[in-house]
């Protein structure tokens, strides 16, 4: 029998503690840490949300007295483990409930559906799809003909410019699919903020006074799990290159398989800002803000999750990218006040990047 100990989704001091409940067999391979519930909560057993924070075979009191979880949320994002940890230190630094803090770590609270892209292919030989057509036309089944016409001379269409210009319906390409006439491909069309277009090659050198800081930086580098934050100070004015200097530690970064997010107060984060890092690193980089729908946010932290992105360019909410491996966090103009949050909790992004560097 395994057990969850579990925060409930209610932001409220007197039940900001774990509450233990039995993991139904059923139920065992869907739930782990960051997990969000339904749960039986009270004397009326109403039904509520919660985060499952830690997964164990000892319970946390009397198994006779525990309820059982009654379902997983579908459609709950899955908190990383580490990003639960951190939200942990928050609460009991910054003076919120956990689940203020989860919130905070979790700047996109539910998954938002994906856009697709389906393409149609032929799932026969030009033969044998002349074959086909040869059978269709004697039942008059002018769609069907008409599609695979269009798939003969055409390696795949879109689905849509099916559906719209050919006037096929979907139940028509459903039927057409089961009978193996055709193959639907779907492809996940992820909603990208960033636009990797042609742009001159990046061929900035580092001077000498920038090369040495670089190198002194590196040294100390060593991707390994610490008791201390390996913090460093650049100091420069602006305009004296320290952007080349991060980008040159980003780009050892990445060299050694770790992952870098880079903190740049919102005003400042520009198109132009952006587009020196993506000169650098192409359809590596990414970025998030307030600006952006919940869908590109979505996208983002997914496509960190996946390892399709590398650098992560934003102002404090990037702090909470699901990279699972990573080793740089980048804070630009650390002195300006946009970094400390102003609502509950009143976190400071660079003391909570100092505890991600090392618990990550």
């Amino acid at each position: 029998m395994k057990f969850a100990n579990i925060i409930i989704d209610i932001s409220h001091e007197k039940l900001d503690h774990p509450f233990g409940y039995i993991i139904p067999e059923e139920l065992e391979n869907r739930i782990f840490a960051g997990t969000g519930v339904m749960i039986p909560f009270g004397r009326g057993n109403r039904q509520i949300k919660g985060y499952v924070i830690e997964v164990t075979d000892k319970p946390s009191f009397d198994v006779s007295k525990m309820k059982k979880i009654s379902s997983v949320i579908e459609g709950a994002v899955e908190v990383e483990s580490m990003l639960i940890k951190l939200a942990w230190w928050i609460k009991e630094n910054y003076g919120s409930t956990m689940n203020q803090a989860l919130k905070t770590v979790i700047p996109v609270k539910n998954k938002v559906r994906a856009k697709e892209n389906k393409t149609i292919v032929l799932n026969m030989t030009k033969d044998e799809a002349l074959e086909k057509i040869e059978q269709y036309t004697k039942k008059h089944a002018t769609a069907r003909i008409r599609l695979l016409k269009e798939l003969i001379d055409n390696d795949n269409i879109s689905r849509r410019l099916v559906t719209d210009k050919l006037n096929i319906s979907d139940s028509t390409i459903k039927s057409m699919e089961i009978q193996g006439d055709i193959v639907v491909n779907a492809d996940i069309d992820y909603r990208n903020p960033v636009t990797v277009t042609s742009q001159p090659e990046y061929d900035i050198v580092l001077n000498n006074e920038q090369r040495c800081v670089a190198e002194e930086i590196k040294k100390t580098m060593n991707f390994k799990p610490s008791k201390f934050p390996n913090v460093h100070l650049i100091h420069g004015i602006t305009g004296s290159g320290k952007t080349e200097v991060y980008m040159d530690l980003i780009d050892y970064t990445i060299k050694n398989g770790k992952s870098a997010i880079v903190l740049i107060p919102e005003i400042a984060l520009t198109y132009q800002t952006v587009m020196r890092f993506t000169r650098r690193f192409k359809e590596k980089v990414s970025i998030v803000n307030s600006r952006m729908s919940a869908g590109e946010k979505y996208d983002q932290f997914e496509r960190a999750k996946k390892g399709e992105i590398s650098i992560m360019i934003g102002p404090r909410s990037a702090l909470f990218t699901p990279f699972k491996n990573l080793g740089l966090i980048v804070i630009d103009e650390e002195h300006e006040s946009a970094y400390k949050s102003e609502s509950v909790p009143k976190y400071h992004a660079i003391e909570v990047a100092q505890k991600r560097g090392v618990d990550t």
